[in-house]
């Protein structure tokens, strides 16, 4: 009988044990404690492997907001210069402040008739010169589409010539002309040869990478100052609505030119073409022979009008290919490589965004009123400012203009209509705030 009532008391105990949930009713391991433990260690990896992963994320936007700002300061820096040499030359050359021929493309040009022919005259000129850019925008994607580059590249290597040369020319002799500096001829023949050559080298093919960008600040303000000169005065006011809204248009529209530019240079893994784009990034390698990539050759190849707009864009590096070292590269040259690689990372500006910013404060700057030119670029900054936030967020390109220029005419019009003449009116009360 003991030895029965032994024999019941252990198959209790093993049922027992069986239905306990946390298996701690019996010693030793069963296999179901085996699995549990199995589990629970999965458990422990997959809960590690999650904060490693959020981790890395953290620090990837972490990185990436460090990147963002550096390359936005570096950004804002040239847009800087470039209005003030534009304000520079307005207030110091009179050349471009007075004129009495205009663009061929606003054939609209008498200024004195009345104010409603004026408005209708300037909608006209400001709509034929949008269908001039916009017909010149789509020959040059349907060139670039079906990969005409050599016609492309002579175009532009045309259009940098007239910018390099006989615009720099005019300049030239009319900053001469006021300051009254006797110059020889053969040494401003020298002069410009030298600065024409150094740029065309810089632009279509290799050089210092602050030195393209000098060059690339310097031939927008150029072009700004032809604009602002050439184009009747209303005429120019209008042009900067309407050039906003095109670039609305042809970045966000599915079937936008700008819009299918970028995403077939994005399907052919290309650059945009540096005559069009200011890179705040390394623009090539210096040290290509150690490194087999197809970015080295693509990168200095100009392209388009400099009227275009490039919609500002984030480049990051990791949706590029990367470099491939060889197995006998040195880690040294790796090294170096991969910081070249990490330098690609940062914001692209068109040049025409530059060029009608520019236009927009030149402007304001010619009628002398210093309180209308820093409302207009503090306005065009804010707007900069307010268009990379949103391509933060978006993360796919954007159109610059319309924001920045949109701030830039309301402050202009709010304060040489409203601030200025309030001011005008205290300084002849001789009254201070």
């Amino acid at each position: 009988m003991a030895n029965r009532g032994d024999t019941v008391r252990d198959d209790d105990q093993l049922v027992a044990a069986t239905n306990c949930s946390d298996f701690n009713c019996i010693s030793g391991q069963s296999p179901q404690r085996l699995m549990a433990n199995d589990v629970s260690e999965n458990s422990a990896f997959g809960a590690r492997r999650a904060a490693n992963t959020n981790r890395e994320v953290e620090l990837d936007e972490e990185e990436e907001i460090k990147y963002g700002a550096k390359h936005i300061i570096k950004l804002f820096i040239p847009v800087s210069i470039c209005m003030l040499l534009v304000v520079a030359s307005i207030s110091s050359i009179s050349f471009y402040t007075h004129t009495d021929v205009y663009l061929v493309y606003t054939p609209f040009t008498d200024q004195t008739v009345d104010t409603s022919t004026r408005v209708w005259q300037s909608f006209a000129n400001a709509f034929i010169l949008l269908g001039v850019i916009i017909v010149t925008t789509i020959v040059l994607i349907v060139l670039y589409k079906f990969r005409f580059y050599r016609v492309i590249t002579g175009w532009l290597i045309l259009s940098s010539f007239f910018l390099l040369f006989l615009f720099s020319s005019m300049y030239l002799y009319a900053l001469l002309q006021v300051y009254n500096i006797p110059l020889d001829y053969f040494t401003v023949a020298v002069a410009l040869w030298n600065f024409g050559i150094v740029g065309m080298i810089c632009i279509h093919w290799k050089g210092p990478l602050l030195l393209q960008q000098t060059y690339l600040i310097a031939i927008c303000a150029l072009m700004a100052l032809v604009f602002i000169k050439y184009i009747p005065e209303w005429t120019t006011w209008v042009v900067l609505g309407v050039i906003s809204v095109w670039d609305l248009v042809a970045v966000l529209c599915p079937k936008g030119p700008l819009r299918i530019l970028v995403e077939t240079a994005q399907e052919r893994n290309e650059s945009i073409f540096p005559g069009l784009i200011y890179s705040s990034t390394v623009a090539y390698f210096t040290n290509s022979a150690t490194v087999n990539t197809t970015m080295a050759d693509t990168e200095n190849e100009e392209g388009g009008n400099l009227t275009d707009t490039v919609p500002v864009a984030f480049v990051d590096p990791s949706q590029s290919n990367r470099p491939t070292v060889s197995s006998n590269q040195s880690v040294s040259n790796a090294q170096n490589q991969y910081e070249l690689m990490e330098e690609e990372r940062g914001v692209k500006l068109g040049l025409g965004d530059f060029i009608f910013y520019s236009v927009l404060v030149g402007k304001a700057s010619s009628y002398g009123d210093w309180n209308t030119t820093l409302a207009c670029f503090v306005a065009i900054i804010i707007g900069l400012c307010l268009t990379i936030l949103l391509l933060a967020i978006f993360k796919k390109a954007l159109p610059a203009l319309p924001i920045s220029i949109a701030f830039g005419l309301t402050f202009y019009f709010a304060t040489s209509s409203l601030v200025q003449p309030f001011a005008d009116k205290l300084a002849n009360e001789q009254f201070y705030i």
